[in-house]
């Protein structure tokens, strides 16, 4: 993949220490779309990961915490069970970035 070229990533992490935890999820707010409290959809490049990842890595203890970052596939399938499983207003589109509607993205 070009390094200029974004990608949808999922970033999900297990905090130990709820102040980390906090740092960790205003950072995440930040850089992408919530899916779940410890699970985000964000749209970057590769080196915009790696930013993402430094920024992360400085919020965590090595040893008790846990950030993990996956590259999504161009068409990803999805399967849920129970609520929704984007928040209202985001949908995945064809290319799987996150679309950001209802004022968020334009």
């Amino acid at each position: 993949m070009a390094m200029n070229r974004p990608a949808a990533w999922l970033v999900a992490y297990d905090i130990a220490d709820p102040r980390r935890l906090r740092r960790v999820h205003r950072a995440m707010r930040e850089h992408g779309v919530p899916l779940q409290y410890s699970v985000f959809l964000v749209e970057k490049t590769p080196a915009q990961v790696q930013h993402l990842r430094d920024e992360l890595e400085e919020c965590i203890h090595p040893r008790w915490d846990d950030i993990r970052i996956y590259r999504l596939p161009r068409r990803p399938s999805l399967e849920t069970l129970g609520r929704k499983a984007l928040p209202a207003g985001v949908d995945l589109i064809d290319s799987s970035l996150a679309c950001w509607l209802q004022g968020k993205a334009g």
